[in-house]
């Protein structure tokens, strides 16, 4: 679905205000007929503006949305964005054709035509592909929104990071039925073609070749071979850094040998995100033409248990020589990803980001609504931080040193082993990947198991795959890009 955003038009079906309880409080932002219909719903006590609340007010002719956004000191633009997509998500269900949105009392916030942008264009995603459209099937119908305030620039770069991320989400969204290792090769290869990418796969012949030991090793058990994507934009001008994103793309993960219990296995066709999040960021990196040279790294495979799938006590041998002993096949994507991390390393880019579901000790720690970020340099963190607090995806820095961990990671009878103990899971794995980072670089791991999945509505995000860290990485790419 795509929506028109257009400069404010006095011709809608619904209009929808936005209101702090300050604002109710004092209605003199207003128009005379607008101040004449809010003093009576206040009056009344209809609406008072506290934060979460919504009136729908029929009118002779439309609807009147109202959206209260709490105390002003305590407003935001993220929740003025999450408010934006949760009242145009409302009017589209009741099929409002055009909305006006009223926000110039808001115009305090920095960034506000932005949000708008992101707010339009994510709000009516659903993941609607195998329902039958029968007679009982009600399509969102927002077609064009209309508001008074309205930065055509910034509208644009906000619809092209919702475009981004609702492209990652269409892709985790879909079953292992549907998407396997070679289908995501198939994916990468339309957007290049699409974009003027250029698109490399390494199927397994090559993988083997180019001693890509872990990957292999996880994908072993399926009948569906693995496939390593790497993907690159390149800016017109001389770009100011190279950049590479590395995901983790399990098409779907039982767990292998170490299977997991059924209700563990449900959402794993989500597995896949941080891959799906890496071909939204190169799809938004080649439409906001940022001057900077994108490398994206996706390690596909799918984790199946079968006659051939790799074992515990397994000694494996990933790209850059170190060797590691599997003690458990479910903690896989750390695997897949040490390879990848190997091959992005040795193009010696400035930075070097991966996104991974990787573990559920992250989402313990942090619950699910903000991610773990791991990082060996500071201005790096401090920089994807400062993006994921703009466009609303939180993250809390999680700690990247600690010698006990270390000391666990260590193998009697390999360089490495795979998993360590119950306690300090999420920083085991950052700490395993480390290892496969070439000195030098700046690396920053986002952990965004936990994040990756909504099961009901909640602000810009449906039910279903979020993409969470797509518009994130593309507003560190517009800042760096400078």
């Amino acid at each position: 679905m795509q929506i028109s955003l257009r400069e404010n038009n006095t011709s809608f079906d619904s209009l929808l205000l936005l209101l702090r309880e300050e604002d109710c409080e004092n209605l003199n932002s207003f128009g005379e007929e607008m101040r004449d219909i809010l003093s009576v719903l206040v009056s009344r006590k209809d609406f008072n503006g506290k934060k979460g609340s919504l009136l729908r007010v029929p009118l002779t002719e439309g609807c009147l949305y109202l959206i209260g956004l709490g105390k002003k000191e305590k407003c935001s633009l993220n929740l003025i964005r999450d408010s934006l997509a949760w009242g145009l998500r409302s009017i589209g269900k009741n099929h409002g054709v055009k909305a006006s949105v009223l926000i110039s009392h808001l115009k305090e916030y920095e960034g506000l035509s932005f949000a708008l942008g992101e707010a339009g264009e994510l709000c009516g995603y659903v993941f609607d592909s195998y329902k039958t459209k029968g007679k009982d099937y009600e399509p969102f119908s927002l077609t064009e929104i209309y508001s008074d305030v309205y930065n055509a620039d910034e509208v644009s770069a906000g619809i092209k990071l919702a475009d981004a991320q609702i492209f990652a989400r269409s892709i985790a969204n879909e079953p292992g039925c549907a998407v396997c290792p070679s289908t995501m090769a198939e994916k990468a290869q339309d957007l290049a073609k699409e974009y003027g990418l250029e698109c490399e796969i390494w199927d397994e012949k090559r993988l083997a070749d180019e001693k890509m030991g872990a990957l292999l090793a996880v994908g072993s058990g399926s009948k569906n071979p693995p496939r390593l994507i790497h993907l690159t934009y390149k800016p017109k001008g001389t770009p100011s850094k190279k950049i590479a994103f590395v995901g983790k793309g399990i098409t779907f993960d039982s767990g292998g040998l170490n299977i997991k219990p059924d209700n563990y296995m449900l959402t794993m066709k989500g597995d896949k995100t941080g891959a799906c999040n890496v071909l939204g960021i190169m799809k938004g990196a080649a439409e906001l033409g940022v001057n900077v040279e994108v490398h994206g790294f996706m390690t596909c495979a799918e984790n199946m248990p079968s006659g051939s799938s790799y074992r515990p006590d397994d000694i494996i041998t990933a790209r850059n020589g170190k060797t590691i002993e599997i003690n458990n096949t479910d903690a896989e994507g750390r695997l897949v990803l040490a390879d990848a991390l190997c091959v992005a390393s040795e193009l010696k880019p400035d930075v070097i980001i991966d996104m991974a579901t990787l573990t559920g000790a992250c989402a313990v720690a942090l619950g699910k609504y903000r991610a773990g970020l791991f990082a060996n340099d500071d201005d790096l963190a401090g920089k994807i931080l400062e993006s994921s607090e703009r466009r609303g995806e939180p993250y809390w820095r999680m700690p990247l040193e600690d010698e006990h961990i270390s000391e666990s990671l260590k193998s009697p009878f390999a360089d490495l082993v795979n998993s360590g103990e119950r306690y300090g899971g999420a920083i085991f794995a950052a700490l395993f990947l480390k290892e496969f980072v070439a000195e030098g670089i700046a690396w920053a791991h986002m952990d965004i198991a936990g994040v990756d999945f909504r099961d009901k509505e909640y602000g810009i995000y449906p039910k279903g795959a979020t993409a969470f860290g797509v518009r994130t990485c593309l507003d560190y790419l517009m800042k760096v890009s400078c």
